[in-house]
C-alpha cells in the first residue's frame, strides 16, 4: 500500500511540467480572443459581416470537433507513451503552422475570407487534438484526488500566467507598431484649423504604416508558436501517464451512446450550463474590451497595457482563490469570485473616460476574472468522480467529459465573437476610424457590461441547483479509494494464486 501511495504522489517537478502543458491553449486563446476581432477589422480590413462569419464559423467548427476528438481519444489504444500524450505530440507541429498563417495577410483580396476561415478552422481542430487529451490527462496523472487538485492548482496558475504572456507578447509588440487611425470627414473639418500644427508635429515622428502593423502581428505569432512547441516538449518529457491510475475501462461504445451516457449525468449537465453562461459572459468581455478601450474610452495607444493589467491582477489573485475554495468550498468560491467582477463591469462604463481610473478598475476586475477562470475547472474532477461512483461498471470516459466541457467554452466564444462583431456591423463600425458613431459606443458598452452581467446572474442561478456539496465530494472520494483498494487487493490475490499454480 505504501508503494502504491508513493507512486500516486506527484513531485513538484511533475506538477510543473504538467502545468506548463496548459500554457499553449491559454497563450493562443488569449491572443485570439483579445486581438483577432480587431485584427480582422483594422489590419486585414475585412468588413464586420465577413469578420463575424469567420469568428462564429471557426468557433462553431471548433466546438463540433471537441466531442469528436473526445470520442476518438476515449477509444485510443494504450501506447508506451500513454493514451493522451501521443495526441499532444503529433498535433503540435501542424497547429503552430496554422496559427502563424492566421496572422498573415495574404497578398490578394478576393480569397481573404476563405484564407482566414480555413486556417482558423484548421488551427482550432489541431488545438482540440492537444487540449482535450491534455484536459483528460488530469485523471491519469494520479488516482489521488488531493494530488490531482494540487496539480490543477499548478495548472491554473500557469494558465493564467499564459494569458499574461499572450497578452504581453501580442499586445506590446503590436502596440509598438499600431498604425494611426483614419480620420473621417467630421474629424478633418474639426481639425482643419490645427492642420499646420499637426503637420509640423507629424513630420518629426517616424511614420508607422499598416505594413508595420502586419509585420508586428507576424513577429508576435512567431514567438507564440515557438513557446507553444517548447511547452509541448516539456509536457511530453516531464509527465508520465499512469495506466493503472483509474480502474479498467469498460467496453467501447458508440459516439451517440457515449453522448447520452455523459449528458445523462445530472450534476454534469448543471455544471456545464453554469460554465456555458459564465464563459459566454467573460468571452463577451474579452472579445470586445480591446475595441471598447480604443474606440469608446479613446485609449487607442494604451489598450494593450490595460489588458495586461487585468491579466497580471488575475495571476496574483490565483493563490488567494485557491485558499478560498479550500477554506469555504468550491461552490461558495464560485459565487463570491464571479460576483466580485460585476461592480467593476458597471463602473468601467459609467465612469467618465479617465486612464488612471481605468487602470484601477481593470486591476480590481482581474481578481474576479481569476475566480471565474479557476473555479469551474476545479469542479469538473468532482463530477467525473461522482459519475464513477454512480456508474462503477462504466469507466474510461474521462475524455468525453472534458471534451464536452471544452465544447461549451468554445461554443460560448464563437457565439460571443460572432454576435458582437455582427452587432458592430449593424451599429455602423468604421474600420480604423478615429471616431465611431454613437451607436457603436452604446453597442460596446452593452457587450462589455450589461450583457455579461445578465449572463453571469443566469449562470449563478443554475449553480444554486448544483447538487455536489463538499460532503458529497468527500464521500465520493472515500468510496472511490475503497474501490481502488479492493481492486488492488483482488489483483494481488490473483497474482499470488497464479504464482502458486
Amino acid at each position: 500500500m505504501g508503494q502504491k501511495e508513493n507512486r500516486n504522489r506527484l513531485s513538484v517537478c511533475n506538477k510543473i511540467c504538467y502545468a506548463v502543458g496548459g500554457a499553449p491553449y491559454q497563450i493562443t486563446g488569449c491572443a485570439l480572443g483579445f486581438f483577432l476581432q480587431i485584427y480582422l477589422l483594422d489590419v486585414a480590413q475585412l468588413d464586420p459581416f465577413h469578420a463575424s462569419i469567420i469568428l462564429f464559423a471557426g468557433r462553431a467548427w471548433d466546438a463540433v470537433t471537441d466531442p469528436t476528438v473526445g470520442f476518438l481519444v476515449s477509444r485510443s489504444p494504450w501506447t508506451r507513451f500513454g493514451r493522451m500524450l501521443p495526441w499532444i505530440l503529433f498535433s503540435t507541429p501542424l497547429a503552430v503552422i496554422s496559427y502563424f498563417l492566421i496572422w498573415y495577410v495574404p497578398p490578394f483580396e478576393n480569397g481573404k475570407v476563405i484564407w482566414y476561415l480555413v486556417f482558423y478552422c484548421i488551427f482550432q481542430s489541431l488545438q482540440t487534438c492537444f487540449h482535450v487529451p491534455y484536459s483528460a490527462l488530469t485523471m491519469f496523472i494520479s488516482s489521488e484526488q488531493k494530488e490531482r487538485d494540487s496539480a490543477t492548482a499548478y495548472r491554473m496558475t500557469v494558465e493564467v500566467l499564459g494569458t499574461v504572456v499572450g497578452t504581453a507578447i501580442q499586445g506590446q509588440i503590436v502596440g509598438m507598431a499600431n498604425a494611426p487611425c483614419l480620420p473621417g470627414p467630421g474629424d478633418i473639418l474639426a481639425n482643419l484649423s490645427n492642420y499646420s500644427l499637426l503637420a509640423g508635429h507629424n513630420s518629426s515622428e517616424p511614420v508607422i504604416s499598416l505594413d508595420h502593423t502586419k509585420t508586428a502581428y507576424m513577429i508576435s505569432s512567431g514567438i507564440i508558436s515557438i513557446i507553444y512547441v517548447l511547452c509541448a516538449i516539456v509536457l511530453f518529457c516531464g509527465v508520465k501517464e499512469q495506466k493503472d491510475s483509474c480502474r479498467p475501462r469498460s467496453e467501447p461504445m458508440g459516439f451517440f451512446q457515449g453522448i447520452r451516457l455523459v449528458m445523462g449525468h445530472g450534476p454534469y449537465v448543471k455544471l456545464i450550463m453554469v460554465f456555458l453562461f459564465t464563459s459566454l459572459a467573460f468571452m463577451l468581455l474579452e472579445g470586445n474590451f480591446a475595441l471598447f478601450c480604443s474606440s469608446t474610452l479613446g485609449f487607442r495607444n494604451d489598450f494593450q497595457n490595460i489588458l495586461l493589467v487585468i491579466m497580471l491582477s488575475a495571476t496574483l489573485a490565483i493563490p488567494f482563490w485557491q485558499w478560498f475554495l479550500t477554506r469555504f468550498g468550491k461552490k461558495t468560491a464560485v459565487y463570491v469570485g464571479t460576483l466580485a467582477v460585476v461592480p467593476f463591469m458597471i463602473l468601467v462604463v459609467c465612469v467618465k473616460s479617465n486612464l488612471i481610473v481605468t487602470y484601477i478598475v481593470s486591476f480590481a476586475a482581474g481578481v474576479g476574472v481569476a475566480a471565474a477562470f479557476l473555479l469551474p475547472w476545479s469542479m469538473l474532477p468532482d463530477v467525473v468522480d461522482d459519475f464513477q461512483v454512480q456508474n462503477p461498471n462504466s469507466t474510461g470516459h474521462e475524455a468525453l467529459f472534458y471534451s464536452f466541457y471544452v465544447f461549451f467554452t468554445k461554443f460560448a466564444s464563437g457565439v460571443s465573437l460572432g454576435v458582437s462583431t455582427l452587432s458592430l456591423d449593424f451599429a455602423g463600425y468604421i474600420s480604423r476610424g478615429c471616431t465611431q458613431p454613437e451607436a457603436v459606443h452604446v453597442t460596446l458598452k452593452v457587450l462589455v457590461s450589461a450583457a455579461p452581467i445578465v449572463l453571469i446572474l443566469i449562470g449563478l442561478t443554475i449553480l444554486y441547483f448544483y447538487p455536489i456539496t463538499e460532503e458529497r465530494r468527500q464521500g465520493n472520494r472515500k468510496l472511490l479509494q475503497e474501490m481502488r483498494d479492493n481492486e488492488a487487493d483482488s489483483e494481488t490475490e490473483s497474482t499470488e494464486l497464479a504464482n502458486m499454480i
